[in-house]
């Protein structure tokens, strides 16, 4: 027998039971936001080539999609819209018939119980593909507000549970709690990406959405990732303006963001699990470099232990199929 004096820490690790039982941290079908990409036309299913298993669906199999996402327990959908037609102002954002407002009326026509949050912001819609109203060169911060609080508005009206403005504008939860009060909208919450970096994570999704700008970059309303107290501010202001959750974007990378907010707020806090996250981890899976469903489960992982309550994922109908297997370790 030794005579050594030292903590034996692995015996609560000896077998999958022990290490289920003691586990802290807990992942669940509960915390997913599935994001959807809807578009016009009739029988469109268009996988993205740099988003293996994503896919932009018309209207009419958007409705098969959604009935995969209810079988699976996913609580949530966020969902963003590409429209036929862009023009400078992205007057499609906020168009009663726009392609976001008519696919939320779609699920929430079809799956009531489904918490349907619409994605507000202008890229998608504008021709010049940035987040607001342009002058030459320069993105408009007041004068973007009002089309902004406009298209909240007008996603309210279409069913949304709930107002997800991605669009770092100064101000912007403050006018969109302003307009949607007035319009009646009281109870509708908002979901600020308050902590939104100016991410090179983001490139499969601008394939997605087809909302890469035209010209010039975002770094002038996006955060730069070197910052961590200037979240901080950010994430104030949100909560001052009227902000019902708090968003960190992008996730892996910003992990001890996550945590900081976390510490600093009570509102639930969500994470945007982005797609140059999501097609990392498929590519490597698909060169069979990696377990794809272990590193999945421990990436979402990750994010719960950091603080995230909720996480916005692509791998949200995957990571479903397999928690109901069970979190083996």
């Amino acid at each position: 027998m030794s005579t050594l004096n030292f903590d034996r820490h692995r015996r609560l690790r000896r077998t999958p039971t022990l290490r289920r039982m003691i586990r802290e941290t807990q992942v669940t079908v509960d915390d997913f936001i599935y994001p959807v990409f809807a578009v016009e036309g009739e029988g469109v299913r268009n996988e993205i080539s740099s988003m293996p298993g994503v896919f932009q669906f018309s209207l009419d199999t958007l409705v098969k999609e959604m009935e995969e996402v209810v079988s699976l327990g996913i609580p949530s959908v966020m969902v963003f819209g590409i429209p036929s037609e862009k023009d400078a102002v992205g007057s499609g954002a906020y168009h009663t018939h726009g392609i976001v407002q008519k696919a939320i009326r779609v699920i929430k026509e079809n799956f009531p119980e489904l918490v349907v949050i619409a994605d507000t912001c202008l890229c998608e819609y504008t021709d010049h593909g940035h987040c607001g109203v342009i002058q030459g060169d320069q993105v408009l911060n007041d004068e973007s507000l009002s089309l902004l609080a406009k298209t909240a508005v007008s996603q309210a009206e279409a069913g949304a549970d709930i107002i997800a403005p991605s669009n770092m504008m100064d101000g912007f939860v403050a006018a969109i709690r302003k307009e949607l009060d007035e319009a009646g909208f009281e109870e509708i919450p908002i979901m600020s990406y308050a902590v939104k970096y100016s991410s090179a994570f983001y490139g499969p999704f601008r394939d997605a959405a087809d909302s890469a700008p035209q010209f010039g970059d975002r770094k002038s309303y996006q955060m730069d990732p070197a910052n961590r107290r200037e979240a901080f501010r950010e994430a104030e202001s949100d909560v001052q303006e009227g902000a019902d959750f708090l968003m960190v974007k992008p996730g892996l990378s910003y992990l001890d963001i996550l945590r900081d907010i976390s510490n600093l707020y009570d509102l639930p806090l969500v994470t945007y699990n982005v797609s140059g996250e999501y097609a990392m981890v498929k590519a490597a899976a698909q060169n069979g470099w990696i377990d794809e469903k272990q590193t999945v489960l421990e990436i979402l992982t990750s994010f719960k232990r950091a603080g995230a309550d909720l996480i916005l994922t692509y791998h949200a109908k995957e990571a479903a199929r397999w928690l109901k297997e069970g979190y083996k370790s």
